[in-house]
C-alpha cells in the first residue's frame, strides 16, 4: 500500500498522505511542491521524575565556595560532628573530662558538559522558509533535564557501588534486595520494611519513591497504591494522577533501572535535601555561531553548564577521574565515593543520609 502515516497540523490527528509528496534533504520530511510549515514535534517521553521528586536543594556552602574559587571544579565542605561521650560520674570525687567535635568533610565536584546543534541554510530554502533552529532552540532546557537526570542516576549506582570499608553500612542497610525472596516482586509491606532497615526509627525522613511503570503496576493490581484525591466545584470527588505508597508519594519513570539479564527493577526511596544542588554556571552558557561558507552557510547554537550533585552525607574524592569534570563513567564508579568521615575512621551516621533502593523482579 503505498501510504505513509502523516499528521494533520490543525486537529492532529492521523491522516495518510502519498508517499510520493515527500523527501529527504539533511534528514528533513519536506513537500517539494507546496510543503510549507512544520507544526508538530516528536514528543519526548522522557520524563525526567527524579528531578521533580523534591530531593535536591540548594546549598549556599557549594555555591560560595566555587563563586569565590574562579575556576576550580572541586571542593570540600567541612561538616560539623555531634557532641556525644559517656556521661561521667558525679560524685564529688570523679574529675570532670571534656570532650570535643569531631569535623568531617565532604567532597563535592563540577560536572561540565556540552553539546551543539547546526541547521543548514538550504534546509530553510528547501522547505519554505522553515525554522529548524528555532524547534531546536525551544527544546534545549529539556534536553539539559534529560542529561541532569541522567548525572544523577549515576551518582545513585556510584554510591551503591561504593567499596571503601566504612562506606559498606550504608551500601548494605540501604539497600532492600528481595530478589532473592520468596515474593519476588513488591507487595504492601516492602517499602516500610526497606526504609525501617536504612534509617530505623528516622524513617520519616523518607518521602518519595521513584519507581519504574511496571513496578507501579504491580502494586496497583494488589490494590496498594492509593491516589490522592480532589474534590471539584460540583462537589465531586476524583482521583489526581498522583499515588502514595505507605504514606510516601510515589513518582513512575521508565528511565529508572532495569537489567534486561537478571530482569531486576530498581526502586529508589528519597527524602527532601537528599542531593545539594548548584549551578554555578560557565562563562557562555549558550551562544550562536555562522560558518556561512560550509554546505552553503550553516547556523550552530551551542550550549554548556557546570553543575554540582552532591548527595547528602557522601563525598566525592575523584580517586579515579582523569579531567576536570567526571564522565558519566567516573560518576557511576563507586570508587570515587565514600561515605563522609573525619579521616580517623569515625564515619558520617548512615540513618541520617535519606537515600535507599529497592531491588526487585517487579
Amino acid at each position: 500500500m503505498n501510504q505513509k502515516i502523516g499528521i494533520l497540523p490543525s486537529t492532529k490527528m492521523l491522516m495518510p498522505l502519498d508517499i510520493q509528496m515527500f523527501a529527504k534533504f539533511d534528514s528533513k520530511s519536506f513537500n517539494p511542491q507546496a510543503f510549507a510549515h512544520y507544526v508538530n514535534r516528536v514528543p519526548n517521553l522522557k520524563r525526567n521524575e527524579l528531578l521533580k521528586s523534591g530531593a535536591l536543594r540548594s546549598n549556599t556552602d557549594i555555591s560560595n565556595m566555587f563563586s569565590n574559587q574562579s575556576g576550580s571544579f572541586y571542593g570540600r565542605i567541612p561538616m560539623f560532628g555531634n557532641i556525644g561521650g559517656t556521661p561521667l560520674n558525679y560524685d564529688g570525687q570523679t574529675d570532670i573530662t571534656a570532650q570535643t567535635t569531631t569535623t568531617y568533610e565532604q567532597g563535592v565536584i563540577v560536572v561540565g558538559r556540552a553539546q551543539a546543534w547546526t541547521e543548514k541554510d538550504f534546509s530553510y530554502d528547501i522547505t519554505s522558509g522553515v525554522e529548524f533552529m528555532n524547534n531546536v532552540s525551544v527544546q534545549v532546557a529539556q534536553y539539559w533535564d534529560a542529561v541532569d537526570q541522567d548525572t544523577l542516576l549515576g551518582v545513585l549506582k556510584g554510591i551503591f557501588s561504593m567499596t571503601d570499608t566504612g562506606s559498606l553500612d550504608f551500601v548494605d542497610q540501604h539497600t532492600f534486595d528481595i530478589t532473592t525472596a520468596t515474593d519476588k516482586k513488591v507487595g504492601a509491606t516492602t517499602l516500610n520494611s526497606a526504609i525501617q532497615k536504612a534509617a530505623g526509627d528516622n524513617k520519616a525522613v523518607f518521602t518519595t519513591a521513584l519507581m519504574h511503570s511496571q513496578v507501579a503496576t504491580n502494586l496497583e493490581n494488589l490494590n496498594v497504591l492509593e491516589y490522592l484525591k480532589y474534590t471539584d466545584a460540583n462537589g465531586i470527588t476524583r482521583n489526581l494522577q498522583i499515588a502514595q505508597w505507605n504514606g510516601r508519594i510515589v513518582l513512575i519513570d521508565d528511565s529508572l533501572p532495569f537489567d534486561e539479564t537478571t530482569e531486576t527493577y530498581t526502586t529508589y526511596v528519597l527524602g527532601s535535601g537528599a542531593f545539594s544542588y548548584e549551578d554555578v554556571g560557565a562563562k557562555v552558557p549558550h551562544e550562536m555561531h555562522r560558518d556561512p561558507l560550509k554546505f552553503g552557510g550553516q547556523d550552530f547554537l551551542i550550549s554548556r553548564q557546570r553543575k554540582v550533585f552532591a548527595p547528602y552525607g557522601i563525598s566525592f574524592e575523584k580517586k579515579s577521574v582523569a579531567s576536570l569534570s567526571p564522565t558519566d563513567a567516573e560518576i557511576s564508579n563507586g570508587t570515587n565515593w565514600i561515605v563522609v568521615n573525619d579521616g580517623n575512621g569515625e564515619y558520617f551516621n548512615h540513618r541520617a543520609i535519606p537515600i535507599a533502593q529497592i531491588k526487585s523482579l517487579g
